[in-house]
């Protein structure tokens, strides 16, 4: 892969498997993307600095996954003009309420993108991050209208399974 596009943060380790979605998502789109570790809370020194070196170093978009009080996407978006996608994970006794809401709460000039909670919030964070980038790159553009019309054909695929598999019970 060329140089990251994207950097995907979370708050903690324990947030990787729903944080991978968005990562298996731009591997799918050929989308170069780093992803750390970085924590609003325990370092936010750490992000800090990340967030204000993406910028040099190429990336385009920022993803933040984040439980519990998730703070981690507003901070970034504090901190930085780049676009934000905030994933709130499922990691608390709130089932990730909690994380939905601090991360799309956010104040009137301070915007994150919110996604949904968990692992399909991920891989829509790591689909909207191809649609930003490919407002100004053909090739990612075409992959996208060729992802939409794969999943339709999915769709079309399940559907005549099911009607075969329940024939006459339906």
């Amino acid at each position: 892969m060329s140089r990251p596009l994207v950097g995907i943060i979370m708050g903690s380790d324990s947030d990787l498997p729903v944080m991978e979605e968005s990562s298996k998502v731009l591997e799918k789109f050929g989308v170069a993307h780093e992803v750390i570790v970085a924590s609003a809370h325990r370092s936010p020194e750490r992000t800090r600095k990340y967030v204000h070196e993406a910028p040099k170093r190429g990336i385009k978009v920022l993803i933040a996954g984040a439980g519990a009080a998730a703070h981690l996407a507003g901070m970034v978006a504090a901190e930085s003009t780049l676009p934000v996608i905030g994933v709130p994970i499922d990691s608390s006794p709130l089932n990730g309420l909690d994380a939905l809401l601090s991360t799309t709460q956010m104040p009137g000039g301070v915007p994150v993108a919110g996604m949904a909670i968990g692992k399909a919030g991920a891989k829509n964070a790591g689909v909207l991050a191809a649609q930003i980038l490919a407002l100004g790159n053909k090739t990612l553009n075409q992959k996208l209208v060729k992802y939409k019309k794969d999943q339709a054909k999915e769709v079309e695929r399940k559907s005549r399974k099911l009607k075969s598999d329940h024939a006459g019970n339906i």
